[in-house]
């Protein structure tokens, strides 16, 4: 079997505090924190990944962008559904450094997930937005 259901875990610390944030599932629906603690919120969705060209290729509503350029938006503020809010942020985070390896050893590890840590605060001081490159990297196997 070429396609394969896994699970994301995206981890947001020090989330600016007041600011709403949430993933974004496909062109308008909003997946809100599965935890919420004042140092950190966290979201699971699953995702589809294609495995037949030898890549992985990342399909489904979570996933954004060209098939070469997939990434998972986080959004926050209005962005997120909050109103009265001056903030309006994505944050892009990239699933092209997800590697073959990593998928196989959680297709034969049932329970595992993919997990990332962004900031949650940006290089402003608001909301993190834009990519997010030191998450590219990030992207680790939990059981």
């Amino acid at each position: 079997m070429a396609k394969h259901e896994i699970i994301l875990r995206v981890n947001v610390t020090n989330p600016l505090a007041g600011v709403t944030m949430q993933v974004q599932e496909g062109k308008d629906r909003l997946l809100p924190p599965c935890e919420t603690k004042p140092d950190k919120i966290s979201f699971e969705f699953p995702i589809t990944v294609d495995l037949s060209a030898g890549s992985p290729n990342f399909l489904g509503k979570f996933a954004h962008g060209p098939k070469d350029a997939r990434f998972i938006y986080v959004d926050s503020g209005s962005y997120a559904g909050q109103s009265g809010t001056q903030w309006n942020r994505r944050a892009k985070i990239s699933l092209m450094k997800i590697t073959y390896a990593q998928i196989q050893e959680l297709i034969s590890s049932p329970g595992s997930k993919l997990e990332v840590t962004i900031n949650g605060i940006g290089k402003d001081g608001g909301p993190v937005c834009a990519s997010i490159p030191s998450a590219a990297d990030g992207w680790r196997i939990i059981k």
